[in-house]
C-alpha cells in the first residue's frame, strides 16, 4: 500500500496526551515529555502519531510528524464505518460498530479523537481491558486500516457489486429470487 502524502491534505492536529515523564539522576530528577497526537482531514484520513522530548512543544511537533508518515485512507458508508471490527492492541480491545445516522460519536476520549479525525460522524465504540491512552490510539487505528469497502470485497471475490438505489425497486434478481 503505498503511502499517503500528508502534504496534499488539509490536516488538523489534535493532542489527546501529554505525559511527564521523571527520570531520577544523581543531581535530582530530569523531567521528558511524550505526546500522543490525532492528526486527520475530516474526509477519511487519520493518522496517530508519539513524540518524546526535553519540552512539551517539542514532543507535540514530532507527534504530528510521526502522525503524517502513519496516514491511512479509511472506507466510509455515508457517515459511518461499513461493517463492525473488533483489534488489540497490546492489553487494550477496541469494538467499532456503525451506527445509523445521526446517532453520532458514541466513543470514549482517545477513540473519539480518531475517529473524529477521520471525518466518522456515526460510530458506536467501545474499550475493554486497559484504558492507555497510546495503546488504544493505535488500536483504533488498526481496526480502521482493517475496514474493507463492500466494492473492495467483492472485486476480491470475484463477485459483481450490486447497490440497491434507496426509492426504485430491487428487482427479482438481486432479491435472489
Amino acid at each position: 500500500m503505498p503511502r499517503i502524502d500528508a502534504n496534499k491534505l488539509t490536516l488538523e492536529e489534535r493532542v489527546v496526551q501529554i505525559n511527564r515523564v521523571a527520570k531520577v539522576v544523581k543531581g535530582g530528577r530530569r523531567f521528558s515529555f511524550s505526546a500522543v497526537i490525532v492528526v486527520g482531514d475530516g474526509a477519511g484520513h487519520v493518522g496517530v502519531g508519539l513524540g518524546k522530548a526535553g519540552e512539551v512543544p517539542e514532543a507535540i511537533r514530532k507527534g504530528v510528524e510521526d502522525a503524517k508518515k502513519n496516514i491511512i485512507k479509511i472506507p466510509m458508508v455515508g457517515t459511518t464505518i461499513p461493517h463492525e471490527v473488533r483489534t488489540v492492541f497490546a492489553a487494550s480491545n477496541v469494538l467499532l460498530k456503525p451506527a445509523s445516522q445521526g446517532t453520532g460519536v458514541i466513543a470514549g476520549g482517545s477513540v473519539r479523537a480518531v475517529v473524529e479525525a477521520a471525518g466518522i460522524r456515526d460510530i458506536l465504540s467501545k474499550v475493554y481491558g486497559s484504558t492507555n491512552p497510546v495503546n488504544v490510539t493505535r488500536a483504533t487505528l488498526e481496526g480502521l486500516r482493517s475496514l474493507h469497502s463492500a466494492a473492495e470485497l467483492s472485486a476480491r471475490r470475484g463477485v459483481p457489486v450490486r447497490l440497491h438505489i434507496a426509492g426504485q425497486p430491487a428487482s427479482d434478481a438481486a432479491n435472489g429470487r
